[in-house]
């Protein structure tokens, strides 16, 4: 491959013209006679077994050229671009310039490549900190929700109550007439749970087990089934039994049974260390997102389609992957949507707009400010990721791309830099 052109052109493309020599061009065009040539029916000739002569004679003297300029295309247009060291950032549009036997073939690839882009201030940029402190309220409240996973289903004796479960066999009237899919035998129903029919439920509520009774209740205006919109409705209940949940004590047994802790102040201690723990992040996130909305709000340049669109591809990739995780298939859960695979990928299209830009910006930072990732910064990353995956470090080196990693890991410094040249003011979350 002998490089004739590199031109930048606008918006963020590129044009590579390359050469390839005469023998390599016939040394290709062979080779596509041998793999192709079988496939042409030759009168006079077994199929795959006429001359190369007699077929270029037939079909055309340039018959095998195409597959072989097909052939000789990527490994050239790879050496072009690592000889001119552009960064490709979708596919080139590819063309021949010239062709020849004697003179052999010149190509030319348009391509959008990384763009260079510009940047307003990122140093001393401002963001507002919300403070989230964990009170005694929110801690009660954790303590409640693990009293009633490890809570006991135990049979009510006296009237249900607003959060027990009702095992009943109901039927339902419009005007003495009963209709579809108004009736039910042993039907759990969670009271409280608005699930039914609005009031049906309270109804039921004060009744014991046993009982037959009848709720009055009335459909909805906008009820699904028109027949039944806003009309006034009679269902016959019985009442076969009452579940209601027994919440354990909240006192030192209770923690040993639940966590490892040995007493409720210690179990009390640890959820509010946690829960601090977790508004503390999520209130660093915030910060981050301000500033780094902040920096991409200033990027100029031509930011080219494709890199818009391989980032839709990688997000629906990512997508199909976890459904795949969950025994799901993107193209039943589209159908459950309602949505083709277009209207799906395009909904990816202003969050990966956002996140090509903010890799951009962060990636620019780092060039400007000379931030790189050492080799200590990428084993300690080895071992993490070897760490979160039960893996061994070696076999995870094998894995990645170091190269990439450490540009991973630059970015992420970037975005520190960013944050500690910001002026961030502190605020309680009580007070917004």
């Amino acid at each position: 491959m002998k490089l004739v052109k590199s031109e930048s052109l606008e918006k963020s493309m590129h044009e590579l013209q390359f050469a390839i020599d005469a023998e390599t061009f016939k040394a290709a065009i062979d080779k596509a006679f041998k793999r192709e040539g079988k496939k042409y029916t030759v009168p006079g000739f077994r199929k795959g077994h006429a001359p190369r002569s007699v077929i270029e004679k037939m079909y055309g003297a340039d018959i095998f050229h195409y597959e072989a300029i097909n052939d000789l295309f990527p490994e050239a247009f790879e050496e072009a671009v690592k000889e001119t060291g552009i960064q490709v950032v979708g596919r080139p549009e590819a063309d021949v310039v010239s062709e020849s036997l004697e003179e052999g073939v010149v190509l030319k690839a348009v391509v959008p490549v990384k763009p260079e882009i510009k940047l307003g201030s990122y140093a001393g940029l401002t963001a507002e900190k919300l403070v989230h402190t964990v009170k005694d309220e929110d801690v009660d409240a954790e303590l409640a929700r693990m009293q009633d996973r490890n809570a006991r289903i135990v049979t009510r004796e006296g009237k249900a109550e607003n959060g027990d479960t009702a095992d009943l066999d109901f039927e339902g009237f419009v005007d003495g007439v009963a209709f579809d899919g108004g009736k039910a035998e042993h039907y759990n129903l969670v009271l409280g749970s608005g699930n039914f029919i609005p009031g049906f439920e309270d109804q039921v509520v004060g009744h014991a087990a046993g009982e037959e009774f009848d709720v009055n209740v009335t459909f909805p205006e906008e009820y699904q089934a028109k027949e039944l919109a806003g009309k006034p409705a009679v269902f016959k209940i019985k009442l076969h039994e009452v579940k209601m949940k027994e919440l354990p004590a909240l006192d030192d047994e209770f923690a040993k049974d639940v966590s490892e802790y040995d007493t409720l102040d210690e179990l009390k201690n640890s959820i509010r260390t946690g829960m601090q723990e977790r508004n503390d992040q999520q209130a660093n996130m915030a910060v981050e997102d301000n500033l780094v909305n902040q920096v991409i709000e200033t990027i100029e340049g031509d930011i080219p389609e494709a890199m818009y669109e391989s980032r839709m591809d990688d997000m629906v990739r990512d997508f199909e992957y976890r459904l795949a995780q969950q025994g799901l298939k993107l193209e039943m859960y589209l159908q459950y949507l309602g949505q083709t695979m277009d209207q799906f990928r395009a909904s990816f299209k202003e969050q990966a707009e956002k996140q090509v830009k903010i890799r951009l910006a962060l990636e620019k930072i780092a060039e400007l400010e000379k931030i790189t990732a050492s080799d200590e910064d990428f084993e300690a990353e080895m071992k993490r990721i070897a760490d979160a995956y039960k893996m061994e470090v070696e076999k995870v080196k094998e894995l990645v791309s170091a190269d990439e990693v450490k540009k991973d890991l630059a970015v992420n410094k970037a975005i520190d830099f960013i944050k500690e040249k910001a002026v961030i003011t502190e605020k309680a979350a009580d007070a917004e």
